[in-house]
């Protein structure tokens, strides 16, 4: 999948309200450019462990290995893969 792909792989439920990868992204830039010196990176919306918002639309769309939990959380992931992704991702954005 390209990055331009990934950017359009639908989100579900998540922090920023972000439809899509690509409107994550893009919150959570204009978090870091908001916020400046004071940007938490450890909690950008409010909650930590923030990149599983995007790791799971990786795993739903089967882009990475992983399994969620009873209740549609992410219970794990390969986040070395999926970090791939998402700076594929990035890149796209250009």
């Amino acid at each position: 999948m390209t990055g331009a792909e990934i950017l359009n792989l639908p989100m579900g439920d998540n922090d920023a309200d972000a439809g899509t990868i690509k409107e994550y992204l893009i919150a959570l830039l204009s978090e870091v450019w908001r916020e400046g010196e004071g940007f938490s990176g450890k909690r950008p919306f409010g909650n930590s462990d923030w990149e599983f918002d995007l790791y799971k639309p990786l795993l739903t769309a089967g882009l990475v290995k992983g399994n969620l939990d009873s209740e549609g959380f992410l219970e794990s992931v390969d986040n070395k893969a999926a970090d791939k992704l998402i700076f594929n991702a990035i890149a796209a954005l250009h």
